[in-house]
């Protein structure tokens, strides 16, 4: 790693011991500014991953696995964001996990303040949820709270995994071109595309990290992978 790079471990500086019978891997998370940093890296140390924040191409890049978090607006996120530092970790076909807006930014667009091109990594469009029914029935806007996924298609993420309640905050939404990258879905008056998923890329609308059991271990899903594909490599 780049000199002066903190890497936290938490069993190696809680317990004085290496993690046992896995793969040797580091989980860089992306900090440009407008990330739930805290409580993604407190998520991580509760599963025993070493990771690093930063926002250094170099270090990101030397990562085994990238988070993506985010809180706010897609625009002011995107004119933040590394956005070429993402699209290299991307090309590389190391594991990528977009988190809340950190998974809206993996796709082509958002109608959030205005049109605004997103990293384009997977397909399809954000727009805000209207707040309405079709039939003129009103709905509270941000979608707040729990909401149980529904499991769309097989995925590594998914692996040993019952649906059950997650926990989601937010006003726009994907709406997925190709079902192809819908993983798991979630209903609030309208599909929302909960967890999403090609090749390398994924992302989950709602906050594992927040989430309780069922967050936890899809999160743990995601470390399983990146310590797989490090394995091979």
């Amino acid at each position: 790693m780049t000199h002066g790079l903190k890497v936290f471990h938490p069993l190696r500086e809680c317990c004085n011991q290496n993690k046992q019978g896995v793969t040797s891997i580091v989980i860089g998370i992306v900090d440009y500014g407008m990330g739930n940093l805290f409580s993604v890296s407190k998520a991580l140390e509760r599963l025993g991953a070493d990771y690093y924040i930063s926002a250094e191409e170099e270090e990101l890049l030397r990562a085994d696995a990238l988070i993506l978090p985010g809180v706010g607006a897609f625009r002011d996120a995107m004119e933040r964001l590394p956005a070429s530092t993402v699209k290299k970790f991307a090309a590389s076909g190391k594991p990528l996990l977009g988190i809340c807006l950190g998974m809206q930014l993996l796709f082509e667009s958002s109608d959030e303040n205005g049109l605004t091109e997103g990293l384009g990594l997977l397909p399809g469009h954000v727009r805000r949820f209207p707040g309405s029914t079709k039939d003129g029935e009103t709905y509270k806007v941000p979608h707040m709270g729990w909401n149980r996924l529904t499991f769309v298609k097989p995925s590594p993420l998914l692996e040993k995994l019952e649906e059950d309640y997650v926990y989601f905050v937010h006003s726009y939404f994907v709406n997925a071109k190709q079902s192809d990258v819908m993983l798991a879905k979630a209903d609030y008056h309208e599909q929302v595309s909960a967890i999403v998923g090609k090749d390398n890329i994924y992302g989950m609308q709602f906050h594992p990290e927040k989430s309780s059991r069922l967050g936890m271990a899809l999160l743990g899903n995601f470390l399983k992978m990146a310590e797989e594909r490090k394995a091979i490599r």
